[in-house]
């Protein structure tokens, strides 16, 4: 019960100072509406199958908004001083991991409400509801490796570059599952032809929240 109360103190600091300074969400929100108009006035022009690149382009957009964010996870607490300070409190240093995941999987997710609609109309597509299991597993998965991928790179002098080297070979397999899954559910497969996709998607996070929080401790050490 401890745990959870440190976690979520963590989490409302985060939120609240995003609410007063708009630095990860407004970038990740403009970026994602221009991604979307300029490929939906742009498949007008061309004889493209929509279902055919309708979900990669989904992941795409989801993708690179959450690394915008991502980005500034941890420079925000080390510009600042910080990550110092929570450093030295006494807790479990997992809680800084866990309310990160969490903080970053609000601030992705908030773009992915405001995404999915406009996906929907400006693609002519119709919604299926187990989108939204999918898109959940696969933002969790995708803000549990690039939390603690953003803690490894914050130090790094190129960490702009850092960060996405080190994330996407990594979560490539979460991608390729998300964006399998968002096809099925498009093109109305039957969810047996499916489930394995599924099975990876929760394997992976499971496995990489255990390995994080194993292994966060010794990522914010060095």
């Amino acid at each position: 019960m401890e745990f959870a109360r440190q976690v979520w103190a963590l989490v409302r600091k985060d939120l609240a100072m995003e609410m007063r300074s708009h630095e990860m969400l407004a970038p990740m929100g403009v970026f994602s509406l221009i991604v979307i108009m300029v490929f939906s006035f742009s498949f007008e022009l061309r004889a493209v199958a929509i279902h055919d690149v309708a979900p990669g382009l989904l992941w795409v957009t989801f993708t690179f908004a959450g690394m915008l964010g991502l980005g500034r996870s941890f420079i925000q607490e080390r510009d600042q001083g910080c990550l110092d300070g929570l450093l030295l409190c006494p807790m479990d240093r997992s809680v800084i991991y866990f309310a990160k995941v969490l903080g970053n999987m609000a601030f992705i997710s908030i773009i992915e409400i405001m995404v999915l609609p406009l996906f929907v109309v400006f693609f002519g597509l119709a919604f299926h509801p187990l989108m939204l299991p999918v898109v959940f597993l696969g933002t969790l998965g995708f803000a549990a490796v690039g939390s603690l991928c953003s803690a490894m790179s914050v130090q790094a002098r190129a960490r702009e570059v850092m960060l996405p080297i080190l994330l996407f070979p990594v979560v490539i397999p979460a991608l390729i599952a998300s964006v399998k899954l968002t096809a099925g559910l498009l093109e109305g497969q039957p969810w047996p032809e499916m489930s394995h996709w599924f099975r990876l998607l929760v394997g992976f996070d499971v496995l990489f929240l255990a390995v994080s929080y194993m292994t966060f401790d010794y990522v914010v050490e060095e």
